[in-house]
């Protein structure tokens, strides 16, 4: 079994986490903002981040000697662990699956961040502890206050981004008003409904000239093609969801953490505590099974007023299938390599990964046009708020420590 064992290696896994976890919401994001269902894309996420989990333990868990390797440990009497990894793969699983509906109402970079940095204030808190104070306490608690002034100056990122696009859309056409005023009804689907043969919004729009992002144009053409409608629904819904979320994301990392360290001492004398790569199994099989269950369910009982589907039209999607593919893999090794470096490091230090953000907002401003033609307000939020990010990661793997 292959372990990571420096500082340096364990910030290196978390470097490569942070990309893959900033990333894989991204691509999420672009095959919602194209019209598929949620609960189709989900589905196909789903199975290859059980699959990156299955790769992860018969590479990594396999290499080398010493300490128990992976199927080794599968034959062993160590369920109590196991289920402390089940229940971290749970309430990630509900985090992944909440933050999925989020994108649309709160938008990719401000779910993040607040989501983010709940995680971080309540999840880094108890890693700290539970890993026997490793890290740097003077470091590591300016680092959480970092991420918690940035839950709050993404609130107010969404407030008065929401107003933006209202000032926009209150700048239509009296036509233009129309359609925006009917969004839900039958006439906002005839409309949409019309619009045969267009391109998504990344590639093109419905008429000759690509409606530019930012403007009120651009936003009614975002609400035609995407599959979560959110014109004329309360701010709050998205924050609430989001808020859901950020508390479920805080919960993960520690649960991950007993299940590989045992500090409950849960364990039969003798018994060797998991290996990271083991917990990882069981901790993807468990966020694999609920997912499969919610998102069926879904399928024929969806929430939001989304369309109704079946098994049989989710086999049959395969619009944007490999990206969803993608993501799955990019999400699975992205926690993989961030528990490989917190188990080297410490937990606590490992949540630096939680900056993601950083990344994406990135893709949010480059790829969906997020925060285009907004307020001065708007932007001066937005750059506070990726400055404290942008400090708090640093601040983080600096109070890395060493597991002895």
């Amino acid at each position: 079994m292959y372990l990571v064992e420096s500082k340096g290696g364990a910030i290196v896994c978390m470097l490569f986490s942070l990309f893959f976890l900033g990333t894989w919401p991204a691509i999420m994001t672009l095959l919602e903002r194209r019209g598929r269902l949620p609960q189709h894309t989900y589905l196909d996420y789903s199975i290859t981040n059980l699959l990156a989990a299955v790769i992860i333990a018969l590479t990594f868990g396999e290499i080398g000697n010493g300490r128990p390797n992976f199927t080794t440990q599968l034959s062993q009497d160590n369920w109590p662990s196991i289920m402390f990894a089940m229940a971290g793969g749970v309430v990630l699983s509900l985090g992944n699956l909440s933050t999925q509906y989020a994108w649309a109402f709160v938008g990719l970079s401000v779910t993040e961040v607040i989501t983010s940095s709940i995680t971080v204030v309540i999840g880094t808190t108890l890693n700290y502890f539970l890993d026997d104070k490793i890290n740097k306490a003077e470091i590591l608690f300016p680092g959480v206050g970092c991420f918690l002034i940035a839950v709050c100056l993404g609130s107010a990122v969404h407030s008065s981004n929401a107003a933006d696009n209202r000032a926009k859309l209150e700048s239509l056409t009296s036509d233009n008003k129309n359609v925006t005023a009917t969004v839900g009804s039958s006439a906002y689907s005839n409309e949409a409904s019309q619009n045969k043969g267009v391109k998504d919004l990344e590639n093109g729009s419905s008429t000759p000239e690509k409606a530019k992002a930012g403007t009120a144009d651009f936003l009614v053409d975002l609400e035609n093609r995407r599959s979560i409608k959110v014109f004329g629904r309360n701010t709050s819904i998205g924050l609430s969801i989001t808020f859901f979320a950020g508390v479920c994301f805080s919960l993960f990392s520690p649960a991950f953490n007993l299940a590989t360290n045992d500090q409950w001492h849960t364990l039969k004398k003798g018994v060797p505590k998991l290996v990271v790569y083991t917990a990882f199994f069981w901790f993807s099989i468990s966020c694999f099974v609920l997912a499969i269950i919610l998102n069926v369910t879904f399928l024929y009982f969806p929430v939001l007023n989304l369309p109704s589907s079946s098994l049989k039209a989710y086999l049959n999607d395969w619009n944007g299938r490999g990206w969803a593919f993608l993501a799955g893999l990019l999400c699975g090794f992205g926690n993989g390599l961030q528990f490989m470096g917190g188990q080297a490091a410490g937990y606590a230090a490992a949540d630096a990964v939680q900056a993601l953000p950083l990344v994406s907002t990135f893709w949010g401003v480059l790829i969906f046009g997020e925060y285009r033609k907004s307020s001065r307000r708007t932007y001066i939020l937005l750059v506070n708020m990726l400055f404290m990010f942008i400090a708090a990661v640093g601040i983080l793997m600096a109070s890395s420590g060493h597991r002895k």
